[in-house]
């Protein structure tokens, strides 16, 4: 089937009722991703979970991402080498809070259930990969990547790495690239 040239923006998208409580949460993230402006995306499901249905009425990321061409993106699952990570940013409007979360890890990692805490200390890595997003993407004249959802997984892991605690030499993350060509 043929995809129209169309742009999608985060303001063109339906916003989900994220915070239904688990019994719900399941046919309600169904629903969301089977909604024809998500559905068109093509995007991974972990995808649209973490960004669109998690997070898509936040207003920082409605901000931050207001202008990006969503159709544009293509994700890919990599490993992703600390060193990449030590330094990456996020959104002007979360920046903060990433350093923040850096800064104090041991207490936002102490806040997670003991599975995410026992991920960090025996494997050095998060259970759930972040999104990422290849600066190119988003215009920014800087090679690498971008934070777009993670913001505590990799400030914790910033924080441990300055801290010298224990971190796996990569990661898996979600990476978004520019489509060849531009948007669909």
């Amino acid at each position: 089937m043929a995809r129209a040239n169309t742009a999608v923006f985060l303001v063109d998208l339906p916003t989900a009722d994220s915070d239904r409580n688990l019994l719900d949460r399941g046919s309600s993230l169904a629903e969301f991703i089977g909604h024809p402006s998500v559905a068109r995306l093509g995007w991974p499901a972990e995808v649209v979970e973490g960004w669109l249905f998690d997070h898509g009425a936040h207003e920082a990321f409605r901000i931050d991402y207001r202008d990006l061409d969503l159709s544009a993106i293509i994700w890919t699952l990599e490993e992703v080498p600390t060193a990449s990570l030590q330094g990456i940013r996020t959104g002007p409007s979360e920046q903060e809070f990433l350093e923040s979360v850096a800064k104090h890890h041991i207490h936002y990692l102490g806040l997670r259930p003991a599975p995410i805490r026992d991920g960090w200390e025996l494997k050095g890595t998060w259970l759930t990969a972040p999104l990422l997003l290849d600066s190119k993407v988003l215009n920014i004249d800087k090679v690498g990547l971008r934070l777009v959802e993670g913001r505590m997984r990799v400030g914790i892991l910033q924080g441990r790495l300055q801290s010298g605690f224990h971190v796996a030499p990569t990661h898996k993350a979600w990476v978004g690239r520019g489509r060849v060509g531009g948007s669909k």
